[in-house]
């Protein structure tokens, strides 16, 4: 499964790419997401955009800049999201994706 993100190409058309899969859905889940998973979420998305696991000295400030501001807007977001769809149970659904993997991977010769 992917997580979908909006970008800008270069023509200015709004197109869907498919993101890393270490971003996952945080939201519509019972119980709900914890600050830390929001954090956790943040903190990959910069690493996929930065292309670094960690940043250089030089580049300690913009990281962790960047990682801040993207949790508030996460927060921002799951806290205004609205639906009239159930909650999703956590263990189901990771009980799936390990599932998905587990065919994924047995395919691969």
């Amino acid at each position: 499964m992917f997580s979908i993100v909006l970008t800008n190409n270069r023509s200015g058309a709004d197109d869907f790419l498919p993101m890393c899969r270490n971003i996952k859905t945080l939201f519509n889940f019972e119980p709900p997401v914890t600050d830390g998973e929001i954090r956790a979420a943040s903190l990959q998305f910069v690493r996929k955009v930065s292309g670094f696991h960690a940043p250089s000295k030089p580049n300690e400030a913009a990281f962790s800049g960047a990682i801040d501001e993207i949790e508030a807007a996460c927060k921002k977001l799951l806290h205004s999201l609205q639906t009239n769809a159930p909650a999703k149970n956590r263990d189901e659904e990771a009980a799936k994706a390990k599932a998905r993997t587990a065919l994924r991977f047995s395919r691969v010769s």
